[in-house]
Parts: structure tokens; C-alpha cells; sequence
């Protein structure tokens, strides 16, 4: 573990994953990853091969695209329903909820505390089932091809996080990534607007309630604003901050992996609030910006997906006699479009 865990924030250990890129120690970082998932469920990635400058930009692009008139970020409009992921979301169009499929539920949980965030959301182009929604051609330049860039960008750390947690799971390096192959993923750019921190503080409104990922992982990225929340493994209900590590990518495991595992691996609870210790003379909280890649199968941030049509079983290793499987095989679409649908129900 020498010089692969270079410390901690707040509980969630930051690791250093250059020697699992060069090849020069897999299987030391691949075992520190793991076990820090079976503990945390989150890790910061140092040294995670993907440029500094590459990062900066999309943030920019991100708040360029903001920053436009509200007419015309609705020229590429989210669909109603949350089985469509892409396009812009305005505040308050999306409540994130953990476990709550009723309709009626979730309008009441809406009304009580909107989530104050807006979005854009885009994945791999021609993809049939969940098309892309783009701004006109002209309006905003260059931002299709940025957001797409990054997208692929993303997919290579993607890959070699899957192929480090196969690899500290004592599987073949391939076998996580095989049952990823279609990059149905999900890129997010994600604006909380200032606001009143009272309100947050009262739960008035909220920026993103308390929930865990649905998919197998989540990469993101965050500015140095602050405000992400985990959920203390020990403890439930207790919040730690995760402060932004210069130069980290933080990954979470999600509620896929957690069975794929047989909840060897944990998904944790996690939520954003005002960030500490930012609060203006006005009472208002600073905008933040970050930026998740996530599987769109078990989606929130960046999340990783299954295949939709993968019937995904407990992990060989994951069980045995003395700990039973504790989750019948299930296929991804089957769980992941009912968690997409209440986000927006």
C-alpha cells in the first residue's frame, strides 16, 4: 500500500492509480481500490490520465453554456419523462430520491423541497434508444463536439477503473469492461445556482437530496466550491464533507455494483449542500459546477452503465456456501428504468 494511499479526505482515501496505468504495480492498486470500495464506496483518483487542461475546458464549456438566456438553453429540452436522459433540465425539473417510486410520493417530496440545480445531460451519439438532444446547429459552436470529446475522454478512465476493480476481484482484467461494452454512459454538467443558504439549511430546498448511484460506478469531477456529502459507512444519517482534492477524480461504487458484488462492495449515500465554510455577507451560497460521467442504467452524476439487456448474477468469488447469494439474477433495464422514471415523475 506504500505510496499507492496517499491519504484521506474526510474518511475517503485518495490514491495514487499512475502505477496501475503504467502497469508497474496492478495488482497493489487494484487491491487498494477494492478494499477501499468494500470500506467507503468512494476514492480520489490521483494521477487518473485524464489532462488537467482537458478538465478546465469542459468546465468552461459548462459554464458557457449556463450562462446562456434560459430560451435558449431550452432550445434542447429534456424530455418529460426520465427515461430520457439528455437535453437540459431547468431548476426544479429533476428531484433526486432514493427508493421512492410512487408518484404520488414523489410530487409531495417535489413540492417539499425542490432540487435547486439545473443540467445538460448527452451521451454516444446514434444511440436509437436514448437519442441526444443538442442545441440548433449555430447556436453555442463548438460545444456538441467538446461535450462529446470529453465523453470519450471519460470512457478511457472508465475502462481502466472497471479493469482495476476486476483485477482486485481476482477476475480476469476484461471482465467488468466486457459487460460494459455498449457505452450506453452519460455525461452530466450540473449548475447550482446561488441561493440562500437558510433555505438549505432548513431544507426549504435542496441542491441534490441524499441518494446513492444506480449503476456500477460514477466518475466526477467538481470546482473548488465544495459541497458533496457522504454518508458515514458507521454511522447512517451523519454526513462527512468531500472537499475537492486538486488534480482527483473522485469514483463511487453504485447500487449495481453493490449486487454484482453481493454487497461485498458498498454503495454509499451521498448528497450536496452548501458548501462549507462559503457562505457570502448575504446569507447566499456560491454557484457551484461539477461534472459527472455515469452509467445511464443505474444513472444520477459522471455513471458507468451495464449493458441494457446484461442479466448481471452475483460475481464469481462474491459468495459461497457460508455467505449465500443474496440477489437473484437480474437484467440492468429492469432496475434502471424504474429508477430514471421516478427521478421525473
Amino acid at each position: 500500500m506504500s505510496n499507492i494511499k496517499l491519504g484521506d479526505a474526510h474518511g475517503i482515501p485518495i490514491l495514487d492509480f499512475g502505477p496501475f496505468l503504467d502497469g508497474s504495480r496492478k495488482q497493489a492498486v487494484a487491491d487498494v481500490v477494492v478494499q477501499s470500495f468494500k470500506e467507503v464506496g468512494f476514492i480520489y483518483l490521483i494521477n487518473h490520465g485524464l489532462p488537467k487542461e482537458r478538465i478546465d475546458g469542459m468546465f468552461e464549456w459548462s459554464r458557457t453554456f449556463f450562462s446562456q438566456p434560459m430560451e435558449i438553453k431550452h432550445l434542447a429540452p429534456h424530455p418529460a419523462s426520465g427515461t430520457h436522459h439528455r437535453g437540459y433540465s431547468a431548476p426544479g425539473l429533476e428531484k433526486v430520491s432514493q427508493h421512492v417510486y410512487d408518484a404520488d410520493a414523489l410530487t409531495q417530496i417535489r413540492a417539499e423541497a425542490p432540487d435547486v440545480k439545473e443540467s445538460f445531460e448527452c451521451g454516444r451519439e446514434h444511440d436509437e434508444v436514448m437519442p441526444n438532444i443538442w442545441l440548433p446547429e449555430g447556436v453555442l459552436p463548438g460545444f456538441t463536439k467538446a461535450c462529446l470529446d470529453f465523453y470519450w475522454a471519460c470512457r478511457k478512465v472508465e475502462l481502466t477503473v472497471l479493469k482495476a476493480l476486476a483485477v482486485g476481484l481476482h477476475l480476469p482484467e476484461d471482465f467488468l469492461a466486457q459487460s460494459h461494452a455498449v457505452v450506453d454512459n452519460q455525461l452530466r454538467l450540473l449548475h447550482y445556482p446561488s441561493v440562500p443558504a437558510e433555505r438549505l439549511e432548513k431544507d426549504e430546498i435542496t441542491r441534490i437530496g441524499a441518494h446513492s448511484d444506480f449503476g456500477s460506478i460514477t466518475l466526477l469531477l467538481q470546482d473548488d466550491v465544495g459541497g458533496l456529502e457522504v454518508e458515514d459507512p458507521h454511522t447512517p444519517g451523519v454526513f462527512h464533507n468531500a472537499p475537492p482534492v486538486d488534480g482527483a477524480i473522485i469514483v463511487n461504487a453504485g447500487d449495481f455494483l453493490m449486487r454484482w458484488t453481493n454487497d461485498m462492495i458498498r454503495s454509499t449515500v451521498h448528497r450536496v449542500r452548501a458548501p462549507p465554510n462559503c457562505i457570502a455577507q448575504d446569507g447566499m451560497t456560491p454557484e457551484r459546477y461539477s461534472i459527472p460521467y455515469r452509467e445511464l442504467a443505474c444513472s444520477s452524476l459522471t455513471i458507468i452503465r451495464q449493458d441494457f439487456n446484461k442479466v448481471v448474477d452475483c460475481l464469481p468469488g462474491t459468495y459461497s456456501a457460508d455467505r449465500p447469494k443474496k440477489y437473484e439474477p437480474i437484467s440492468a433495464v429492469q432496475y434502471v428504468q424504474q429508477r430514471l422514471a421516478a427521478s421525473y415523475a
